[in-house]
């Protein structure tokens, strides 16, 4: 064979036997107890995406967004504050899954506090920009308190246990496990996010994608969802089976650090939204930019946001309708 031929036979080789480079995701979670954690430890996502992904743990929505925003990350898990924070300065996101409410699964636990009035002067912690920031001010609006009368504290979730578990706050407005952790080392609730959505203030948690990986990867996306909405879908379809013993459990508390025997109780602080809720009108096809919107208008009252007048270019349907046919 002459040495054009091999060059020729050596070029054809490398293009035919060399695999393909797997796309690369990259994606920001928070040690939220919610089904998806049990697709995450399964390896299901990088299965279902065919994709090289890179797991980010942060600490808070304020994080994920900053992370987003840099381009360090391509989708990431936020509750609807920091989502609305990030829509209002007009960052290239999409809202593509609404993991569920928040209920119980947030709250306002306190000591040497018994009522509203006994808040003022209290040092209390919480995640700026955040639903729980969000709560708590909802919370003290309802009660009449100014947020000025609250010494606040800007701490993350692992901080704020630090925190309480040395004495130096007197509570915090957080989310389990932290949250659960305070309720068992003597801390009782004044109020959670299941009171608070009543007040006029609901909240939420969602997965967000930076637009232009949206649209250079619709099929990866779709496939997230849809991973995402059948591992909800199958706790939704049995809840009794993912008791303190099971697998499901077990692998929930290992990425979360909750206790297993707690896992039952924190997943029902949510109402968990399936696959099929996603885009209906109480969800990604109308309602979710219509809270976000409501969340804006109140972050504006507060100071810390301009409203938009419409937040649906940062909420897509379309992966989950994909990802549901």
């Amino acid at each position: 064979m002459t040495p054009r031929l091999l060059v020729l036979a050596s070029a054809l080789f490398s293009a035919t036997a060399l695999p393909a480079l797997a796309e690369q995701l990259r994606i920001g979670w928070q040690q939220i107890v919610e089904p998806a954690r049990v697709a995450q430890a399964g390896g299901k996502y990088e299965s279902a995406t065919g994709a090289e992904i890179e797991w980010k743990l942060f600490g808070g929505g304020a994080d994920v967004i900053a992370a987003i925003a840099s381009g360090a990350i391509d989708i990431g898990y936020v509750g609807s504050s920091p989502l609305t924070a990030a829509a209002s300065q007009q960052l290239p996101i999409q809202t593509v899954y609404v993991v569920g409410n928040i209920a119980e699964a947030e709250a306002l636990a306190v000591k040497g506090v018994t009522s509203p009035e006994q808040i003022k002067g209290k040092t209390i912690a919480t995640p700026f920009v955040s639903t729980a920031h969000y709560s708590l001010l909802t919370a003290l609006k309802h009660w009449g308190v100014a947020p000025g009368d609250v010494k606040l504290l800007n701490l993350r979730p692992q901080e704020i246990g630090a925190a309480w578990e040395r004495g130096d706050i007197d509570g915090a407005y957080v989310w389990d496990p932290v949250l659960n952790q305070i309720k068992t080392s003597g801390g009782t609730v004044l109020a959670d996010s299941k009171q608070v959505a009543d007040w006029g203030g609901p909240t939420f948690d969602a997965w967000i994608v930076r637009k232009d990986y949206a649209e250079k990867h619709p099929d990866i996306v779709t496939a997230f969802v849809k991973t995402t909405g059948e591992a909800t879908d199958a706790y939704l379809a049995n809840p009794a089976a993912w008791g303190p013993d099971s697998a499901e459990a077990q692998e929930i508390a290992k990425l979360t650090g909750a206790p297993a025997a707690d896992v039952p109780a924190l997943l029902k602080g949510y109402a968990f939204a399936g696959l099929k809720d996603q885009g209906s009108e109480q969800f990604l096809g109308g309602a979710t930019a219509q809270a976000i919107k409501a969340t804006a208008a109140f972050l504006e009252e507060q100071g810390s946001a301009k409203a938009l007048d419409d937040y649906a270019p940062y909420v897509n349907a379309s992966f989950a309708i994909a990802a549901g046919k």
